[in-house]
């Protein structure tokens, strides 16, 4: 499995390092699919809203008013029905995109499962949506797919020919017909709904919408493909006509042929089979535990910083029990736990200049990975570098580019779980103590394997985040360029530049993008 991780892993880096030519970090796509996902769900909404307004409910008037809307009010009700299609495809795809993303890049095992396990079901209802949404154009593609899926359904034992009858003598009830339209328009929405706030419930910091210009770039791709390929339906359905082309939604309709082909019971077993197969995923085979984040409740004052970073929730806030003067102490949940370390980086007393003398202890912790190895290992790189010109310390990520390779004399990288969890202070520390210079880099921006490490390490060495950096740090002395896995070639390149910089500070060195 962790093969195919890999060479999964390896595909996307390339497609999206491409993206990034034309796109940016900022506006990529690929680090945006579950916020673009949510964007789409707007527009199919508010463009469904205006479509229903002028959508009569009834079997005999329903073709008929898609029609008016398509061609006689082409330019505002067609577009939004174009819309509609098209952000329902896009949603398809983004979500995907998304699935196999997490997979390859293995983050649906351990305490990820949850939001991998709800993700199933909201496809599932997803598709329904889509297919639902078919049935009320009634043209001749809607009554091919209203009969297969009769037949599907009641292929099961619960409703063994029930849904056929609404078929008999080739005509559907205009009651049968307003079922389906309340399904499509209120009751799977809500379920989608309800679904989509349980699949992220166990995170925080969600980004429901993307970069406003990622949003608005894609909004308008939308609807120049609603202009030039706008959405038309077929011929009106016809019981005693049988079509001779049909366009399938392949997004949402690719289930269909396979009924045709093989008969529903085939149909129900691939579809179940698959979705077996998605729902057991994270356990084949189950991610091993690391040790998760343990408080120490003599050193914690109850600051609420790791409440407030933890990409999780597995933090928070409850009141304390030590009978200690402040209110508050930090509880950790194993459950929801990923032992990224971000909350040790948001802990104030994450300080390499506390204790200098003994062991640096704080509120909280990671047991394989602690604050105070952390300053042994910088004390180490600082005494190994000494006496070296250009002496540069790295700290990076277990899920970067990759720092060994960049060891060498004067060159000390020194790896984290997640740049998340490297306290500002540590780079003032290091400038303090011997370095020339300090390298802060890990997943690539906006990619960060436990969600916004990468993000928050920016925020807390802006000023725009506690702890912050301090004022006195000469941040000419500090690159920060975030790499992935595929970059370590540009990253071997911006830290042989900015060592130049440092040993001839009147040369011309550029300024990484990241720092620009």
């Amino acid at each position: 499995m962790s093969r195919f991780h890999t060479l999964g892993n390896r595909l996307f880096s390339c497609m999206e390092k491409s993206f990034n030519l034309g796109f940016g970090n900022r506006w990529n796509p690929f680090y945006h699919l579950g916020s673009l996902t949510f964007f789409f769900f707007w527009i199919v909404l508010i463009s469904g809203i205006y479509v229903f307004i002028l959508f009569e409910t009834s079997v005999g008037h329903a073709f008929q008013s898609v029609e008016y809307m398509t061609h006689e009010q082409w330019w505002l009700a067609g577009v939004m029905r174009s819309l509609h299609r098209y952000a329902s495809d896009a949603a398809i795809i983004s979500i995907f995109l998304h699935m196999f993303r997490e997979f390859f890049r293995d983050r649906y095992r351990g305490v990820r499962w949850f939001s991998w396990f709800t993700g199933v079901p909201t496809l599932w209802l997803t598709v329904v949506l889509g297919i639902s949404g078919y049935w009320l154009v009634w043209d001749q593609l809607a009554f091919y797919v209203a009969v297969a899926t009769s037949e599907l359904v009641d292929w099961l034992p619960i409703a063994q020919g029930s849904m056929v009858l609404n078929f008999i003598g080739g005509e559907v009830s205009d009651r049968f017909f307003t079922l389906m339209s309340f399904l499509h328009l209120l009751a799977f929405p809500v379920g989608m709904v309800f679904l989509l706030w349980i699949h992220v419930s166990r995170i925080s910091h969600v980004d429901f919408v993307p970069p406003f210009g990622l949003a608005m770039g894609t909004l308008a791709a939308l609807t120049v493909l609603s202009l030039i390929a706008p959405a038309v339906s077929h011929g009106p359905a016809d019981p005693g006509l049988a079509p001779t082309t049909l366009h399938l939604d392949w997004f949402y309709l690719n289930i269909y042929p396979l009924i045709d082909t093989l008969g529903p019971g085939w149909a129900w077993g691939l579809s179940l089979s698959v979705t077996a197969l998605l729902l057991v995923l994270p356990w084949l085979p189950p991610q091993r535990p690391e040790p998760v984040a343990e408080v120490n409740l003599e050193a914690c004052n109850g600051c609420g910083g790791c409440a407030r970073d933890c990409p999780f929730g597995a933090a928070s806030m409850q009141p304390r029990t030590d009978g200690k003067g402040v209110l508050l102490q930090s509880v950790v949940d194993p459950a929801l736990c990923t032992a990224c370390g971000i909350c040790v980086g948001a802990c104030g007393a994450s300080n390499p200049y506390r204790q200098a003398r003994s062991d640096l202890t704080i509120g909280i912790h990671l047991p394989r990975f602690t604050v105070d190895e952390l300053r042994r290992q910088t004390d180490r790189a600082l005494e190994t570098m000494a006496g070296h010109p250009g002496r540069i310390l790295i700290y990076g990520c277990d899920h970067g580019a990759g720092l060994e390779p960049f060891r060498e004399p004067g060159v000390e990288p020194i790896t984290l779980p997640c740049t998340g969890m490297l306290p500002p202070s540590f780079l003032d520390y290091a400038l303090t103590q011997g370095a020339e210079g300090v390298v802060v880099t890990g997943c690539r921006s906006g990619d960060c394997h436990f969600r916004i490490g990468n993000r928050l390490t920016d925020e807390r060495l802006a000023g725009l985040r506690d702890p912050k950096l301090f004022t006195r740090t000469d941040r000419s002395r500090i690159l920060v360029h975030w790499a992935g896995a595929g970059d370590r070639q540009r990253l071997g390149q911006q830290i042989r530049r900015f060592r130049a910089g440092l040993e001839d500070p009147n040369g011309s060195v550029p300024v990484p993008e990241e720092q620009a």
